[in-house]
């Protein structure tokens, strides 16, 4: 499926980076890596190179300010993630909501609240419009 802003889909370590941007508004390379090292090893040169790539595909833009780049996103987080929700609807699911959720949910216990939450859903995708 063609994504509708002519970007390239990210991969999960690309949308690790993209989240922090996201939050942040605008951030730089060492503030991503401090933020990526958290939760797990990683070199700041390979968050560099990440962030230069997504920068090069279009997803994220720079600011310059004296040797300090400053990076911004391309596009909004939400957008995005629809996108590549239905794209993945569409490629492996045929389409099929059930058989997407049946995927997500098995073997997942939910939560008195996720389970209202879900109804609702269900309920306003199924009314009239």
């Amino acid at each position: 499926m063609p994504r509708e802003s002519g970007l390239p889909p990210l991969t999960h370590r690309q949308l690790e980076i993209m989240d922090i941007v996201w939050q942040r508004g605008e951030t730089t390379v060492g503030e991503v890596w401090t933020e990526l090292s958290r939760a797990r090893n990683i070199a700041r040169n390979t968050v560099q190179t990440m962030i230069t790539r997504l920068d090069e595909k279009g997803w994220l833009r720079h600011r310059a300010e004296g040797k300090t780049f400053y990076y911004r996103a391309t596009q909004p987080s939400d957008d995005d993630r629809e996108r590549m929700a239905r794209c993945l609807l569409d490629s492996v699911f045929e389409g099929s909501v059930e058989g997407l959720l049946r995927a997500i949910l098995h073997g997942r216990p939910l939560s008195r609240d996720e389970v209202e939450r879900l109804h609702k859903l269900i309920d306003q995708a199924s009314a009239p419009r």
